[in-house]
């Protein structure tokens, strides 16, 4: 866990939601909420001023949703405007198709709004650190839009039957990229995509913890990802993993 004092922005049309959200981070000696914003444009506007570590961002809200404003506070992080939080993405149900859409974006993972207090506190403090919030279960649901027209299915949609998935065919450039990898790091960002942690990937490769996070650290530099969450949407998208894998 990171030391320092990390600074949040919540992002949401409802008050009451924020006023929840905050009342528990403000609890917590290691963070503080700096800055609240009802919709996008007063996201963008605030974080320009506030510089927050962390933002929690809803994803539907009114003038500019939380997709377009997760592209664009990131835009600006990359052009040097601002310094790049990290995005935390909110959503009401685990089967969001908007979440992916966020992903994509650059966010570090998603959270239910209904979330428990610590679970979202952990969240917190996991992508200050560099990881990123990310639920196996629910990824694969929302990664399996990938493969169909439409939104993921609900959890009751979700196929159990072990027929393969659609294979996808990579573009020269995903080739160009997944090519880089060597096959160690290949077989790293296989598990990394199947929602494994470092830990989980320790103890399946046999490799010493120190050595997988450097593993992850180059998969991570080699993609041009920001965080874990992308490299699993590059894996899905570039057909290394398929959803029922």
């Amino acid at each position: 866990m990171s030391e320092a004092h990390v600074q949040v922005m919540l992002v949401d049309d409802q008050v009451l939601v924020r006023a929840g959200f905050a009342m528990v981070i403000d609890s917590q000696p290691d963070m503080t909420v700096v800055g609240q914003a009802g919709d996008g444009e007063e996201a963008l506007a605030a974080a320009h001023e506030l510089q927050p570590d962390v933002v929690l961002m809803d994803v539907r809200m009114p003038r500019l949703d939380g997709i377009q404003t997760t592209r664009r506070l990131l835009e600006l992080a990359d052009s040097g405007v601002v310094p790049a939080p990290r995005i935390i993405v909110l959503t009401t149900f685990d089967t969001d198709e908007y979440a992916l859409a966020a992903l994509r974006a650059g966010a570090s993972g998603f959270l239910l709004k209904d979330a428990q207090p610590e679970v979202l506190l952990d969240s917190i403090r996991t992508v200050v650190d560099g990881g990123a919030v990310i639920a196996p279960t629910t990824t694969r649901r929302l990664l399996s839009a990938v493969f169909a027209d439409g939104p993921a299915p609900a959890p009751a949609e979700v196929p159990t039957s072990t027929a393969p998935a659609p294979s996808r065919v990579p573009s020269p450039e995903q080739t160009a990229l997944l090519e880089s990898l060597t096959p160690r790091e290949r077989e790293v960002l296989e598990l990394v995509a199947r929602g494994m942690s470092n830990a989980e990937i320790v103890e399946e490769l046999f490799l010493a913890a120190p050595t997988v996070k450097t593993h992850v650290s180059r998969i991570l530099m080699k993609l041009g990802a920001r965080d874990r969450v992308q490299a699993v949407v590059f894996a899905y998208e570039a057909g290394l993993v398929r959803p029922s894998g």
